[in-house]
């Protein structure tokens, strides 16, 4: 039976009293072609079993990651977890603990939070950092709003290097406030295109290094233009790894880290639940979105951990917030923060420079295959090739030889007009073999 608690009176009652004439008013901004008439063509009853079976030989039509050279990367990388974090994470006051709504009984959790911040901290360059949001399109998102409230000025310049993705969730979230974004045309390699961008009612530019096509920039120059207009700069990074070799992004003046931080202690996951990394200088903490964890002394004088400026959450004062997310991706974190301990800023830099390694070997097999163009000029563990037939084709022809080789760009920007370019990354669990398997196989289709 279904549990329909609503009378019809009841759903009559509540679309009155926000100005809606029918349930289908609510559905407006979605696109006709995305809309479904009628039930989804899948059978009305089925036994457990049955649907186990159908779910099964679907799922077997997939190639996993793990079991064929994988070069895909475009925000989601392969890295190798250690059996350690999935191990303490699976413990039962980690698995089941959930967000701090009562945090002065919460001291294991907000721990564990600190430590997180600390890390993503010294991982950025920056002074502060919040408790996480859920992803790295996101936090770039709040980042957005935040800059917006912080300089009272409504326009967001974003550079063509930032992942589609990326810019089309900021877009979504910011237009609903009437926030302007100025997204350029898509670059492998001109994130400083933002700096003739720049106005006087420019609140941020939003550039990433490095960028969807591998492109690692030092962007303080971009930083100094932007500070000198009244802006405050934006550096995304869809890479946490890259952070461990690279100059961070408060070494090269940013003012809001928005990160993705799946690389470390997460698996790909489907493609979720990631954790999203975010971190400010420390005057704009007051208009930082998320929870904050800070450290103090109990009545005992005993160390203990509180949430700091919790008047600015969801849950206290929600029409004043500072954001409408309204959780923390806690157990991600804690995996996030696991890996992070057993690497150490030593093993991190060896961990990174050892994907740098790879991709460089990966980067000369395929220079030296007739017809591929490497396009992208300095990068930490991606790259961009050009192919002299569309990327998408090649792509699928590899993988019906066991090889996923990479990201066509067309499928993350359809109108981009850059159909023949291929998005390759190679991480530290990419070996030489894989290599040479993908050197061998991409000659031949091509």
């Amino acid at each position: 039976m279904r549990y329909l608690p609503l009378t019809p009176d009841d759903r009559t009652a509540m679309l009155a009293a926000i100005g809606a004439k029918s349930i289908d008013d609510l559905f407006v901004d979605v696109p006709e072609p995305a809309r479904r008439e009628g039930f989804v063509d899948l059978p009305r009853v089925a036994g457990e079993l049955e649907v186990e079976r159908a779910l099964g030989a679907l799922a077997a039509k997939n190639i996993t990651a793990g079991t064929v050279p994988f070069f895909c990367g475009a925000g989601a990388y392969k890295h190798h977890v250690p059996a350690t974090v999935d191990h303490v994470i699976q413990r039962s006051e980690f698995l089941t603990s959930y967000t701090p709504y009562q945090p002065e009984i919460a001291q294991g959790t907000l721990q564990y939070l600190y430590e997180f911040q600390t890390q993503v901290a010294n991982l950025t360059g920056m002074p502060v950092a919040n408790a996480s949001l859920y992803d790295g399109s996101t936090a770039m998102a709040e980042g957005v709003l935040m800059a917006t409230r912080v300089t009272r000025r409504n326009k967001a310049i974003i550079s063509g290097g930032v992942h589609p993705h990326y810019v089309a969730a900021t877009e979504t979230v910011v237009h609903a406030v009437g926030v302007e974004t100025q997204v350029l045309p898509a670059a492998v390699d001109a994130e400083a295109d933002v700096i003739a961008q720049i106005g006087p009612d420019t609140a941020c530019v939003v550039v990433q290094t490095p960028n969807v096509f591998g492109t690692a920039t030092d962007v303080t120059k971009i930083a100094e233009a932007a500070h000198a207009a009244g802006a405050l700069l934006i550096v995304v990074v869809t890479e946490a790894v890259s952070m461990g070799l690279l100059k961070s992004p408060g070494e090269m003046g940013a003012d809001i880290v928005a990160a993705e931080g799946q690389s470390i202690g997460n698996a790909l996951n489907y493609g979720g639940p990631y954790v999203g990394l975010f971190a400010c200088r420390e005057k704009l903490v007051r208009q930082m979105p998320g929870r904050l964890t800070g450290e103090t002394v109990d009545a005992d004088g005993e160390r203990g951990f509180v949430l700091t400026l919790s008047t600015r959450e969801q849950h206290i004062r929600r029409d004043k917030a500072t954001s409408n997310i309204c959780t923390n991706s806690g157990l991600c974190t804690l995996a996030f923060t696991i890996h992070m301990s057993l690497l150490g800023e030593t093993g991190l830099r060896r961990m990174a420079l050892l994907n740098h390694e790879n991709a460089l070997a990966t980067r000369d097999a395929l220079a030296a295959i007739p017809g591929v163009q490497v396009l992208t000029p300095r990068f930490f563990n991606e790259f961009a090739v050009r192919l002299p037939k569309p990327a998408v084709g090649v792509v699928e022809q590899l993988a019906q030889r066991g090889i996923l080789a990479g990201v066509p760009y067309g499928r993350l920007a359809p109108g981009a007009g850059m159909d023949d370019v291929l998005l390759v990354a190679a991480t530290e669990v990419t070996t030489d073999a894989d290599i040479t398997a993908l050197k061998t196989a991409l000659a031949e289709v091509l």
